[in-house]
């Protein structure tokens, strides 16, 4: 199973590539639905469907999650300056912010607006008490899967209704994960219809060539990120405080070291992220899927909501609508989908991705005890 988990993601990788660097006109008109790092996520999962081959549980994964993610982060990291954080500034924080209340809230507006339309909806959320469950999304969506079982133990949800639960979560984020490579391949075009025009500058070249000359400093580059997360991987045990100090390695290093080659790092970031996608794509799975309609139908309202909430966010601000799915992915998605979906629209946002993905999962466990207090103080 591993050689084949390994294989299947290395060909997924030299797929993706290929994609991207391909010319033909009717190429382009596919990936401008579906954009080449799409199919890190899709390639896997469809080869593991045919031939009903489980790759959920290989050392991949955990590979993944200890080295590969760790080494994307720096890399990424280390190729954002201080001139592009300020050039940026706050706006997209905010918009970020917004989207984390919208779905710590939302769950209430909806309440308060579907009973209008039917009765099920009260019955199965609040007097089945459904909303036990989905309280611990919120911890998902924005924080991952520590913060999604600590809400449970605080919500006192059953073990058979988190089981129904996680399905659930799985499917739409899967599902939501697809939808915004759609939506932020299309930003100019909603920028267009709603007046923004706030443009992208690039700060580093698209091309990156390595002479003799470069190759120096590319090795030198590459050794310290490796030793960086080498040595982070023997010191500290925890998750988001090994993304929080390897970030601001990166950081530092991008800033602070003359050599730093920014122009590779930013691209071998970009590979390291759709390895990161191959790899989640060995988990995609659809099969043994049943939960009530009226909390799928609730689910589905409460995830658009938040982005439209985040949509009039960003108008307001006249901020570049593809901030609007970078920030959901933050929220939904994480660190691993999050830079994923905005290096199909600019590498260069990649590492403004991972600063929100961990703010949200700093803030998650927060937002979910908040909708917990307010399920326990109004119903």
């Amino acid at each position: 199973m591993e050689w084949i988990s390994a294989l299947l993601v290395g060909f997924t990788l030299f797929c993706v590539i290929f994609l991207e660097k391909i010319g033909h006109r009717y190429v382009k008109k596919v990936l401008e639905w579906l954009p080449a790092i799409l199919f890190a996520y899709i390639i896997p999962a469809v080869f593991t469907h045919v031939i009903r081959l489980d790759l959920s549980k290989v050392a991949l994964h955990d590979i993944s999650r200890d080295f590969i993610m760790p080494l994307a982060i720096v890399f990424v990291m280390s190729a954002l300056s201080f001139k592009q954080l300020k050039a940026i500034g706050l706006r997209p924080i905010v918009v970020f912010v917004s989207g984390s209340a919208a779905i710590a809230l939302m769950p209430f507006v909806l309440l308060w607006i579907l009973p209008l339309f039917s009765d099920s909806f009260g019955t199965v959320i609040i007097d089945a008490e459904y909303w036990r469950g989905l309280v611990t999304m919120v911890g998902s969506w924005i924080g991952g899967s520590t913060s999604q079982l600590v809400l449970r133990e605080l919500s006192g949800c059953p073990e058979q209704l988190f089981l129904v639960v996680l399905v659930m979560d799985n499917v739409l984020v899967n599902l939501w994960t697809i939808l915004m490579f759609q939506k932020i391949k299309r930003s100019a075009s909603v920028n267009r219809f709603f007046g923004i025009s706030d443009t992208v500058t690039d700060y580093i070249p698209d091309d990156v060539a390595l002479n003799r000359r470069t190759f120096g400093n590319a090795a030198l580059t590459l050794g310290i990120c490796l030793a960086a997360v080498l040595l982070c991987y023997a010191l500290i045990g925890q998750f988001l405080m090994k993304v929080v100090l390897l970030s601001l390695t990166g950081l530092l290093l991008g800033n602070f070291v003359k050599f730093w080659d920014h122009g590779l790092m930013i691209r071998a970031g970009g590979y390291l992220i759709i390895v990161i996608m191959a790899i989640l794509g060995l988990k995609l799975n659809f099969e043994n899927f049943t939960i009530p309609v009226p909390v799928l139908v609730f689910s589905v309202l409460w995830l658009i909501s938040h982005y439209i909430i985040m949509m009039a966010v960003a108008y307001a601000f006249k901020l570049n609508m593809a901030w609007v799915p970078v920030a959901s992915m933050a929220n939904v998605g994480g660190i691993s989908t999050a830079p994923a979906v905005t290096k199909a629209y600019n590498e260069e946002w990649m590492p403004h991705a991972i600063l929100l993905a961990i703010l949200s999962m700093v803030t998650g466990t927060y937002w979910g005890m908040l909708t917990i207090y307010l399920f326990q103080l109004w119903y």
